[in-house]
């Protein structure tokens, strides 16, 4: 692989970008009191720098830390046990044991995906996608475990993997490659960076995909993307996606097969090193945003709301809020998007946010930079 990439930037504006991620670069105040929400909010366990979960059928849950941890987690948060089976992952700066999800047909073949960042023998790094089977008893594992994906090429640094997986109703597979803080990347055609990527359930390049006959690498859905901290579907079966932006600019899309979302040539926030990036209007031929926030947010997890215990919210994205320490809500009408409600979460940062088997709206704490890594269930008041 190569050991690096022609950049249009100069290399003295990564230098500009914070090691550790755009959420100190793009710090905001912090939030104190819960007090002024809509629901309640009950911690359930605490972790050591989680960063995604998702639930079983019986209500358990699988938590990621960031470390390379996989935990087997009890519905009231009292058990935790740790799941053997998970590779060794490279978790400086952003890099990590990422996101976990459950395959549609997870009851009868037991199938369990994550995405992790790994070092070649060169000392290069990637973002994985790897899936193994789910066995109990009592000392819970992931047998026969398969890396099913890498993403290309591996780079240096430890910025922007991104990782993050979704299926669509359909069975296939969706799961977004950041631009590992390269710029470029996100432009070309034959690097699977900066892109959202779609697949089979066995990782391989799915058939029908938009832009493969014109010369790019074969899984590519979508592309001019950043770092891509959320995907899901909603349930009409639309794909929404957001990503931080730089200094500025974090944004909502809907990902529509084969669109071009502009990135890095178009921004509405701009480079850390305050160059001007030109925003989505001067360039129609990009597919724009369909929220967009400065001051920033620094989204974390997405999750499309069923409505089941918040009715008022039926079909409407929620999104954890890093530097903002807040969870957010996105108010979608169709296809349409805009803000809805920012809720403070007491001062600390969200990094992942899920929907209970209920219907119950449950956060996960980043545990970085003062946040306590507790695992929060949000009911009604």
């Amino acid at each position: 692989m190569p050991k690096t990439i022609h950049m249009l930037f100069p290399a003295a504006l990564l230098a500009a970008c914070n090691p550790q991620g755009d959420a100190v670069a793009q710090d905001s105040a912090p939030a104190t009191s819960t007090s002024g929400t809509p629901f309640s909010v009950t911690p359930v366990a605490d972790f050591d720098a989680p960063w995604a979960m998702t639930f079983l059928p019986d209500g358990r849950m699988l938590v990621t830390e960031k470390a390379g941890t996989l935990l087997l987690v009890s519905a009231d948060g009292k058990t935790k046990t740790p799941v053997s089976g998970i590779p060794a992952v490279s978790s400086a700066g952003q890099g990590g044991l990422m996101d976990v999800v459950l395959h549609p047909q997870f009851a009868t073949n037991r199938q369990v995906y994550f995405s992790f960042s790994e070092a070649n023998a060169q000392g290069l790094k990637g973002v994985v996608l790897a899936r193994g089977t789910m066995a109990e008893g009592a000392s819970p594992s992931l047998q026969n475990v398969q890396v099913i994906f890498r993403a290309s090429p591996y780079v240096e640094g430890d910025g922007h993997y991104s990782g993050r997986i979704a299926f669509a109703p359909d069975g296939k597979l969706f799961f977004t490659n950041g631009e590992r803080q390269k710029f470029d990347p996100a432009q070309d055609p034959k690097m699977t960076l900066g892109k959202v990527l779609r697949l089979n359930d066995d990782g391989t390049p799915a058939a029908g995909n938009p832009l493969a006959a014109k010369g790019f690498h074969p899984a590519v859905w979508s592309y001019g993307h950043r770092n891509l901290l959320g995907i899901a579907f909603d349930a009409s079966g639309n794909l929404w996606e957001q990503e931080m932006g730089p200094k500025g600019g974090d944004e909502v899309n809907l990902i529509l097969p084969g669109r071009n979302y502009g990135y890095p040539i178009v921004s509405d926030g701009d480079h850390y090193d305050g160059r001007d990036i030109p925003n989505h209007d001067t360039r129609p031929e990009f597919e724009k945003y369909k929220v967009n926030w400065t001051p920033v947010i620094s989204p974390g997890g997405l999750m499309a709301y069923s409505g089941k215990l918040f009715p008022q919210w039926k079909g409407d994205l929620f999104i954890g809020g890093l530097s903002s320490q807040a969870l957010i809500r996105v108010d979608v009408n169709g296809t349409n998007a805009s803000k809805g409600d920012q809720w403070p979460m007491g001062g600390q940062r969200i990094r992942e946010v899920e929907e209970g088997p209920d219907g119950a709206i449950w956060v996960l704490e980043d545990g970085g930079r003062g946040s306590q890594g507790r695992l929060l269930k949000l009911m009604p008041k």
